[in-house]
């Protein structure tokens, strides 16, 4: 019988070379570690079923060896080929599938799949669902793993959450990690190192090949893949800083931004922001800002407001820096343009101010006009009407 750590040489299953799993997906020799276990003394004949008068009435069992060891645990259930075989005073365990919760005496346990949680011993409250979830389990506890393989190889690591086939497959001791996706974190934690902890991986791929990175955050197809050991970075977008091995504290936010870059302590910001040269490039203590296809920045809350202070310039590359002393942009000449702005910017609140009042005049005479006329007007109609009739006189 081959030993457990063997069938991380088994094959990938057809995926792409270039991103293949080393680890245990045909899981070949599976089969026959439930076979050796039915042969061993530990494991009664297959033939054996419950005696229905011994156990307890709030259990239920159907299939060979089905809580066949029972004795004073309550509300179990199993169902399969010696599922839940070795449970004798638990609670609230449920085994669905050949060989689930095989080794189980723990509470609340609740296995679906062939082989999930088949070593489980006294890890309490684990959930696995799924050909093979939580198989390694041991003494690991709050774990929840839902799809085939998923935390196949967990075996004290605690308060984990993987969902996809094969997330989190080969953490063995790591802590608090959640994988959301198909081999999300697949490798995290594969050689028993207690620093992989933390970690959030959503999406295909995501911190694929982390190892005892800690407290990485990754969201998109392939977001930080690459990253072996790197502390507290940050991903959002397909392929965000995807080919980071160790650098720590990255942020970047946007597809394929970062990728090609290995540093420390980088803000990438938008769609492939980041050098604008093929990687792998060597970089930290950077923030990029867009790419270099864009043609227009603006930046709210900037203009119109006057800061002292030393002047920036733009280079062709487009990046900030401080002018150098006497270049044509000089603190004083900065300093001179900030009076002038300020001094326009009073000139034209007066020259609002002088025409505002100019307004109000010309409505104030405009409206004097007006009765005028209107005064006008009354005064010709009453001299019209006592105007005398004209007379006719006749000549003789």
């Amino acid at each position: 019988m081959y030993p457990l750590n063997q069938l991380k040489t088994l094959v990938s299953c057809g995926r792409d070379p270039a991103r293949s799993l080393p680890f245990r997906r045909g899981f070949l020799l599976i089969p026959l570690i439930l076979v050796c276990f039915a042969l061993c003394q530990q494991v009664q004949s297959a033939t054996d079923t419950p005696d229905p008068g011994s156990v307890p009435a709030t259990n239920t069992a159907d299939g060979a060896g089905a809580l066949l060891s029972v004795t004073t645990g309550t509300f179990n259930s199993a169902f399969g080929f010696f599922s839940v075989l070795a449970l004798t005073d638990a609670q609230f365990a449920t085994g669905v599938g050949a060989g689930a919760l095989l080794l189980n005496n723990a509470n609340e346990a609740t296995a679906v799949g062939a082989g999930a949680l088949f070593s489980n011993t006294t890890g309490v409250n684990n959930t696995g669902c799924g050909a093979f979830a939580l198989f390694s389990n041991t003494t690991g506890e709050f774990n929840n793993g839902v799809g085939a393989n998923s935390l196949v190889f967990n075996a004290d690591g605690t308060s984990n959450n993987a969902l996809g086939e094969s997330a989190l497959n080969l953490n063995v001791s790591g802590s608090a990690n959640t994988a959301i996706g198909d081999v999300a974190l697949g490798h995290n934690g594969e050689d028993g190192n207690l620093d992989a902890n933390a970690n959030t991986a959503v999406g295909a791929g995501a911190l694929f090949s982390n190892v005892n990175g800690d407290s990485n955050d990754a969201v998109g197809f392939n977001a930080l893949g690459a990253n072996v050991d790197g502390l507290f970075n940050n991903a959002v977008g397909f392929d965000a800083m995807a080919d980071n091995l160790h650098g720590a504290g990255n942020v970047a936010v946007g597809d394929s931004a970062g990728a090609g870059v290995e540093g420390d302590f980088n803000i990438y910001i938008g769609a492939f922001a980041g050098p604008s040269a093929a990687g792998p490039i060597s970089e930290s203590e950077t923030i990029r800002i867009g790419d270099s296809f864009n043609t227009g920045c603006f930046v709210g809350g900037i203009s119109g407001v006057p800061v002292t202070g030393d002047p920036v310039v733009v280079d062709g590359n487009g990046q900030l820096g401080v002018a150098p002393a006497g270049s044509p942009m000089s603190a004083n000449e900065l300093l001179k343009q900030q009076r002038v702005v300020q001094e326009l910017k009073a000139t034209t609140e007066r020259q609002a101010a002088v025409i505002a009042l100019q307004e109000g005049q010309i409505k104030a005479l405009t409206a004097g006009l007006k009765q005028q006329a209107d005064q006008i007007q009354k005064v010709s109609a009453q001299l019209e009407m006592v105007r005398p009739t004209p007379r006719v006189v006749e000549n003789r």
